[in-house]
C-alpha cells in the first residue's frame, strides 16, 4: 500500500499526500476512457432528460461529499436535492416522486443505509446512478448505470480515513456538473440568476440591472450649441453628454476634458458637432457587469461612463463606474 512516510516537515507529508491523492485523480481520468467513459455520457443524458429532480444521497464522508455534488449541480441549472439516507427512512422518502432520479454515493457500495432508498427507488421505478468503487456491490447491483470509481491507494497512512476515494467522487461530481452545463448551454448570465448575492452576483448582473435610463440621459443634437452643453453636463452630473442624431442613433460623446478643450475656442459659435468624439465605446443592456468595468478599466485615459445602445444604437441608458463599485465591483 502506498502510504506518506513519516517526516520532521509537516509540508512533507502534505506534498506525499497530494502526489498520493494525483494518482487516484489520474486513474480516474483515464478510467474515462474506457467503461467509465460510456456509463458517464449515460448519466449526462439520463439526468439532463430527467422530467423531476435528482435526489442526491449518502452518508458519512461521501454524505458530506453528496451535498457539494448536490449545491453545485443545483447553481449551474440541474434541479436537485439531497436526502439523507437515515432521515429517508422515516419520512423523507415522500420527497421522491415521479419523474425523479437519484444519485446514490458509497464508496463500498455496500452502506446499509442507502437500503430504504434503494428498496424505494426500485418499487416506484425511479432510477438510480451509483458512484461506487466496487463493480459487484449491492449498490452497483441496484443501480441502472453505475459509474466506477478505480482502485486507488487511499492517503491515510493506515488506508482506512476516505480520502483519494472522497476526492475521486468529488472529482466525478464536478465532471458532471460541468458536462450538464455545457449539455444545456448554461450561460454565464444564467449563473447570475442563481447566485445574486454578494460580489459574485454584482459580476454577473446584467448592465441594464444598474443602467439609469429616461430623462436621467444627458442627451443633444449636433446643433446644440456649447452653452447649452454644458447646461445639460450640469444638469445631468454624469460628466458627459451623448450627441444623437435626428433618428435618435448614438453619433458622439462630449467629456468633460472636451469642454475644457473647447473653452478655448470661440463659445458663441462652438457646437456639440464640433467637439464631440466620435468613436465613444459603448455596451449593450446586456452585457455583464464585470465587463461593463473592464471596458472602463481597458482604456489608457480614465472613463468613468459608458452609454447603453440598443440594436439601433440609440441610448437605452448610462452606467457610471460608481453604480459599479456600489454593486460591489472592483
Amino acid at each position: 500500500m502506498l502510504q506518506p512516510l513519516a517526516s520532521s516537515h509537516p509540508h512533507d507529508s502534505a506534498r506525499k499526500t497530494l502526489l498520493i491523492e494525483r494518482t487516484g485523480l489520474e486513474a480516474l481520468s483515464s478510467a474515462l476512457n474506457n467503461q467509465l467513459g460510456a456509463s458517464f455520457d449515460a448519466a449526462v443524458e439520463a439526468i439532463f432528460n430527467c422530467s423531476g429532480r435528482l435526489a442526491v444521497t449518502g452518508i458519512g464522508k461521501s454524505g458530506h461529499i453528496g451535498r457539494k455534488i448536490q449545491a453545485t449541480l443545483a447553481s449551474t441549472g440541474t434541479p436537485s436535492l439531497f436526502i439523507h439516507p437515515a432521515e429517508a427512512a422515516h419520512g423523507d422518502l415522500g420527497m421522491l416522486a415521479e419523474g425523479d432520479l437519484i444519485l446514490a454515493l458509497s464508496n463500498s457500495g455496500e452502506t446499509s443505509e442507502l437500503a430504504a432508498i434503494l428498496t424505494y427507488a426500485s418499487r416506484r421505478s425511479i432510477r438510480v446512478i451509483a458512484i461506487t468503487a466496487v463493480e459487484d456491490s449491492a449498490l452497483a447491483r441496484a443501480a441502472n448505470i453505475t459509474l466506477l470509481l478505480p482502485r486507488a491507494p487511499e492517503a491515510c497512512p493506515m488506508g482506512l480515513a476516505p480520502t483519494t476515494s472522497t476526492l475521486m467522487q468529488l472529482a466525478l461530481g464536478d465532471a458532471l456538473a460541468i458536462a450538464l452545463l455545457e449539455r444545456r448551454n448554461f450561460t454565464a448570465e444564467d449563473f447570475g440568476t442563481f447566485h445574486p448575492g454578494g460580489r459574485l452576483g454584482a459580476q454577473l448582473r446584467p448592465v441594464r440591472e444598474l443602467m439609469h435610463s429616461g430623462d436621467t440621459l444627458p442627451l443633444g443634437k449636433p446643433e446644440l450649441p456649447l452653452q447649452e452643453v454644458i447646461l445639460e453636463m450640469t444638469r445631468k452630473t454624469f460628466g458627459c453628454m451623448g450627441v444623437i442624431d435626428h433618428e435618435g442613433a448614438l453619433c458622439g460623446l462630449i467629456t468633460d476634458a472636451d469642454l475644457r478643450h473647447a473653452l478655448l475656442g470661440n463659445m458663441q459659435t462652438t457646437t456639440a458637432r464640433d467637439v464631440m468624439n466620435t468613436k465613444p465605446i459603448t455596451t449593450t443592456p446586456k452585457t455583464l457587469a464585470q465587463d461593463a468595468l473592464r471596458q472602463m478599466n481597458a482604456r489608457t485615459k480614465p472613463v468613468t461612463s459608458l452609454f447603453v445602445l440598443n440594436d439601433d444604437r440609440q441610448p437605452v441608458g448610462i452606467i457610471h463606474l460608481h453604480d459599479l463599485l456600489r454593486a460591489g465591483l472592483r
